[in-house]
This record gives C-alpha cells, structure tokens and sequence, in this order.
C-alpha cells in the first residue's frame, strides 16, 4: 500500500487502548477511558478487576470494553479460565482477550485447547481474540494454535501478550495466510511509531493493541501537518 492510500487510514479506529500494568489504578481506569472515547479507539483492554469501572464509563459510547483472561501466561485450569470469562462479560467486557494454554500446544494435547476455547465461546456469547504467544511457537505450532482457535470459534487471533516478544511482521503475514480472512488478526506488543503500525495494518492486523494509542494519534496528527 502506498503512502498516500496510508494517509487515509484512521488509526485510532485500529487500537486497543491496553492499561495491563499491574499497578494500573482506578483514576488511570478513568483516563484511558477518556482517552478511548475522545480519539475514538476500538476499545480500552483492561485487568478483569477494572471491567466494572470501564463498563460505567463507558456506558452509551462507542469504544468497547476488552479484558485478557488466563493473563499473561495460559497457563491456569480451564475451570478457572471459564469462570473468570464469565464474570468478565457479566461485568460487561464484550472482548475477551485469551491467553491459549502453549504448554498443552506444545505436548499435543490439541483437543484440550480447543475444548478450551470453545467451551468461552459457547458460554459466554462475547467476541474472543485468542491470543498465541507466537514468538514462542514453531512454524507448525503457529499453524495448529490457528486452525485449532478458529475452528473452537475465536473471532480473532492475536499475535502475543507483549511479555515474551511483540508483534512482527512475520507473524501477521503468516496469520493472514493461515486465516484466508475467516477471522481478523490482532497485533500487540511493542507497536511504538506510526510507522510500525501502519505496516501491521498493511500486513493484515484488523486490531492494534497498544499501551501507546495517544502518542501514535499524536504522531499521526503531525506527519498530516
């Protein structure tokens, strides 16, 4: 995609405003939500323990409210997993950011991933970006962890946390390919210019997460100087 037809990209529209610090507080809760709603961001991606709060900022606006559940490693029981997605979405997140269980990947047990997944589809009704973690995985790994979230229902896959290598290039190239465009793809995880962003988009990614959401609009505002 050229530069001119990258000019007409809105960016914000692309980004999941991510507060994921663990020393993230309620008057920070506020501020990205405010952020969400006055630059017009997909959604604000938040600790399950915010959802609350996000849900009564939010209320009536545009921006959606996202959680990550298993965070940041996949690696808690699927009974856990499922109850903490549940309260999630009866709390109000519509977007379910789910770290994939990599260890049972990794040891085939591929039924238990996608039962997994399936079973936070089924019973919880909200969108689900399953996240890969794909720095961590094989080329045939990648494939797998694909195939088996988009057919256990996922409506995104997401690239990575952020906590173990960020999004590339790669990774959304290959997830295009893999996806022939029957879910849409996630990017997260060290997007810092406009530049890197752009390139994801261009790449494939239908999402952005980023704890750098204002400073790349702002960035963004003055190359359109």
């Amino acid at each position: 995609m050229n530069s001119n037809s990258n000019l007409d990209i809105d960016l914000a529209a692309f980004i999941d405003h991510a507060l994921l610090t663990p020393t993230a507080t309620p008057e920070q809760v506020e501020q990205w939500c405010e952020e969400c709603d006055r630059f017009g961001f997909a959604a604000v991606c938040l600790h399950p323990v915010h959802v609350q709060q996000a849900t009564r900022l939010l209320y009536g606006k545009k921006p959606k409210v996202c959680t990550v559940i298993g965070f940041p490693y996949g690696a808690n029981t699927s009974t856990v997993k499922l109850y903490e997605a549940a309260e999630a979405a009866e709390n109000g997140a519509a977007e379910l950011d789910v770290v994939i269980n990599i260890g049972w990947l990794k040891v085939g047990k591929l039924d238990e991933v996608h039962r997994e997944i399936a079973d936070i589809c089924d019973q919880t009704g909200q969108t689900v970006k399953a996240i890969l973690e794909m720095a961590l995985l094989t080329p045939a790994e990648k494939k797998l962890a694909a195939e088996i979230c988009m057919d256990a229902g996922a409506a995104f896959l997401k690239t990575s946390t952020g906590l173990n290598g960020g999004a590339t290039l790669e990774d959304v190239r290959i997830l295009k390919e893999l996806t022939h465009d029957r879910v849409e793809i996630k990017a997260s995880g060290g997007i810092r210019t406009v530049e890197q962003a752009l390139d994801l988009i261009n790449a494939g990614a239908t999402r952005l997460g980023t704890s750098r959401g204002v400073d790349l609009v702002h960035q963004r505002n003055q190359q359109r100087e």
